[in-house]
């Protein structure tokens, strides 16, 4: 009962049903049943496109005051025109990732009795039935330790072992041949003609062997055929050329086979148990057990869909598997990031308008939001040195588009930093999209107060970020504030005040511009007095944040969403960018600014009762974030009911539904996990503005429960335990000394901690004297 696990009682028919395991680079969608099995591989790198450069038409600096006046004139309809003139590149080989292929296994019999299930607690994937007497069992696991796929099959049967397996490629070009009878060899490239032109994209090269005890195996045609075995092992390794001088890659996969054999099977998988427990295990969870946890995983989503919301642990299984997908995604030593889909790829957003790539107005910021909170903070490493080396690509275009120094990014990017506007300045021209994305560096400094991090990664990159913006804003003749743009509020558009009902996209100082702005100025202030450098910089930011704008409230009483009053032209929009400073920021806080959170509230209220709300994964995450952060633990709570009940498949994989950005079909869209993680975890415990609030949005249906291991800003650790709607005891690790408000309900306290140390604290708020660890 204490297991976390995704369970069927019949076979998967399809993607959406599968099971995901994966490695932080290699990853699989595993669906079938007991006739048949497939593998969906996936890879990080396995990306169309190339790096190339993006030509700008913009003379620089000129260019750039000459296209703002328009703004500053209120002519909207030239300052648009220019700004596609200028400032909007031709689309060339940017790429996508994708899938890679199928391994097919077919055992030729129908079973009886199917099981299927995925134990979040060991990253282990089971599938066990019976046919003619006998019970067949498999079970596979992608090993971080040892850069490989395995999966082990046994029967009951001392023969009861049989199957073939065969390769089919999921791009144009791909093929595999018969390498020795027992296996397989494959070679691909990453090709599609959608956002690229079909002939550019990583190459990959890869090997499947197959191990039996008893039995024979032979390579036929096309396949490699098991028989009569008592048992089969299956190893699958495949190396890609990206980032890769010379030719070593091709006999990587060779290489990682040969030791897996040497290690044998059980040793693999003891591995891989004590490597990805090593991480997974920080943090534990537990919302109380009712009846309904027995049930299929399946039918406990359909009975929350359904109203019946009588299974808190539910809550608890789609929390651990936000942690489960980011450890099988983004390891230390993961070569990029999650992309839209994680690291898998259900072969649908990468062939349509959309791309599986690094949306940087929401989605990549989103997957990344539970990363700290979740005590899993090596799995930010591989964002922190992609943010490097896109901060690196960065500069020519601050230079090539604006005439400025530092660095700049937009609205997406791709596995070789693009950070140019896109081809679209509707959506594409996002001036604080890298800025935006980069603000990840503050999160985990925050988090780990690791003041070498600070020093030699986040201040260096932060500080050519905030050089860009105060070479590149100007001052607003009508307001006197320092603004941005013209640039966009992602992805949203509005009426301007110049008599017409044209939507328009454009304009200068939006929210979100501005609130980036102000985090990055203060952030990079604060840093530079810190470290002691940058005295003239630091006499610049000073200057620039005293005119910067404030946070406004519209005529509605709602957070205004851009420097002036507009109408919105899609109230139903999905984006809530312009509450940033609510969630996942925190300039706006119920204690400490009371009428901006009403405002923030009433926008929320706004948003979800217009006309066809755009009602898809990543907008309700938000939402279940933003109503946390207003202590609304009800609302919080509805939020994330409704993503698991009526936005996840059965595998619990949060989608997007049809209609929305020219979506035909239901698409895995993985912001929708990582940020109902996030909320969850923020409904447990906030560390933002100076305080550590303990239970700060526990909604009545979680009357009872604990969790321990949730991390808090200030390099803190903290474990809870409630009971009946009241905290019990909380624990506070202290890995570094400090001080903050404590904040349980209406009660506040002074805590002054000391590293090495762990404290007590009741329900009352008393705190015990901090004891060593």
């Amino acid at each position: 009962m204490n297991e976390l696990k995704l369970w069927y009682a019949q076979a998967a028919k399809n993607w959406s049903e599968g099971l995901p395991i994966g490695n932080g680079r290699l990853a699989a969608m595993v669906y079938g049943g007991a006739e048949k099995e497939i593998w969906n591989i996936t890879e990080l790198t396995y990306w169309s496109g190339k790096r190339e450069p993006v030509e700008s038409r913009s003379s620089g600096k000129g260019d750039i005051v000459k296209l703002r006046q328009h703004f500053f004139d209120g002519d909207y309809e030239a300052g648009e025109r220019m700004a596609r003139e200028i400032l909007q590149p031709v689309k060339g080989n940017f790429g996508t990732n994708l899938p890679m292929c199928d391994v097919q296994l077919h055992f030729g019999h129908e079973g009886k009795d199917v099981v299927r299930e995925l134990n979040i607690d060991n990253a282990i994937i089971t599938t066990s039935y019976n046919v003619n007497g006998a019970k067949l069992y498999r079970e596979m696991f992608a090993s971080h330790e040892d850069g490989l796929i395995a999966c082990r099959i046994w029967s009951t049967l001392p023969d009861g072992v049989s199957f073939s397996l065969h390769l089919t490629g999921r791009t144009d070009r791909f093929e595999s041949w018969n390498e020795s009878f027992d296996v397989w060899a494959f070679q691909g490239q990453a090709l599609e003609n959608v956002h690229s032109d079909g002939e550019c994209g990583v190459q990959c090269r890869g090997q499947v062997r197959v191990r039996t005890q008893g039995g024979q195996v032979s390579g036929e045609t096309g396949r490699l055929v098991v028989t009569g075995a008592r048992e089969a092992v299956i190893y699958f390794a495949v190396q890609t050329d990206y980032g890769v001088v010379g030719d070593s890659w091709l006999k990587e996969s060779m290489r990682r086979l040969d030791e897996a054999e040497a290690k044998g099977y059980m040793r693999l998988k003891a591995n891989h148990n004590s490597d990805y427990r090593r991480l997974y295990d920080r943090v534990n969870v537990d919302f109380g057990y009712t009846g309904p946890v027995a049930l299929p995983t399946d039918e406990r989503i359909k009975r929350l869909a359904e109203g019946n919301d009588d299974d808190p642990q539910l809550y608890a299984l789609f929390f651990q598997y936000g942690r489960y997908l980011t450890l099988c995604g983004a390891r230390e030593d993961s070569p990029l990031p999650l992309n839209l889909q994680g690291i898998w790829n259900d072969d649908i957003a990468c062939r349509m308008g959309w791309t599986c790539d690094y949306h940087l107005d929401i989605n990549t910021e989103m997957n990344y939001y539970p990363i700290e909170i979740g005590n899993m903070p090596e799995c930010h490493l591989p964002l922190m040195r992609y943010i490097e080396r896109l901060a690196h690509g960065g500069r020519s275009t601050a230079k090539d588009f604006y005439g400025c120094e530092g660095w700049v990014a937009h609205t997406v990017s791709n596995a070789w930093e693009f950070s140019a506007p896109a081809w679209q300045t509707s959506w594409g021209l996002n001036v604080t999209g890298g800025l935006w994305i980069a603000g990840q560096l503050r999160e985990h400094y925050e988090f780990t107060l690791d003041d070498t991090f600070l020093k030699e990664t986040a201040y260096p990159v932060l500080k050519e970020a905030a050089l860009f913006f105060l070479d590149y804003m100007a001052i607003h003749p009508k307001y006197g504030w320092l603004v941005t743009g013209p640039s966009i509020s992602p992805e949203n558009s509005f009426y301007a005040n110049d008599g017409t009902k044209q939507p328009r996209s454009l304009s200068l100082g939006t929210t979100l511009d501005q609130v980036l702005v102000s985090d990055l100025f203060e952030f990079c202030l604060e840093a530079a007095q810190k470290l002691q450098t940058d005295e003239e910089l630091q006499i610049r930011l000073k200057q620039a944040i005293e005119l910067l704008p404030p946070l406004q409230i519209g005529s509605r009483g709602e957070l205004q969403e851009w420097l002036e009053n507009y109408e919105e032209a899609q109230p139903e929009h999905r984006h809530l960018s312009h509450l940033h400073s609510l969630y996942p920021a925190y300039r706006i806080t119920p204690q400490y600014t009371p009428a901006l959170s009403d405002a923030a509230k009433k926008t929320l209220e706004m948003r979800k009762s217009s006309d066809y709300h755009e009602d898809i994964e990543f907008t309700v995450a938000a939402f279940a974030g933003c109503y946390a952060r207003l202590h609304d633990g009800e609302r919080s709570y509805e939020q994330i009911s409704h993503l698991i009940g009526e936005l996840c498949f059965a595998n619990l994989l949060t989608y997007s539904k049809p209609g929305i950005a020219g979506a035909e079909q239901p698409i895995y869209v993985a912001d929708g996990n990582f940020g109902g993680t996030a909320a969850i975890a923020d409904m447990l415990l906030q560390s933002h503005a100076g305080d550590l609030h303990l239970l700060p949005a526990l909604p009545v249906k979680w009357a009872t429960g604990k969790y321990a291991g949730l991390r808090a800003r200030g390099a803190l650790e903290v474990d809870v335990v409630w009971s009946e709607g009241r905290m019990v005891e909380a624990t506070v690790q202290a890995f570094a000394s400090g001080r903050k408000l404590l904040r349980y309900r209406d009660r506040t306290m002074p805590f002054e901690y000391e590293a090495g140390r762990v404290y007590r604290i009741d329900g009352e708020l008393r705190i015990r004297e901090g004891t060593n660890q």
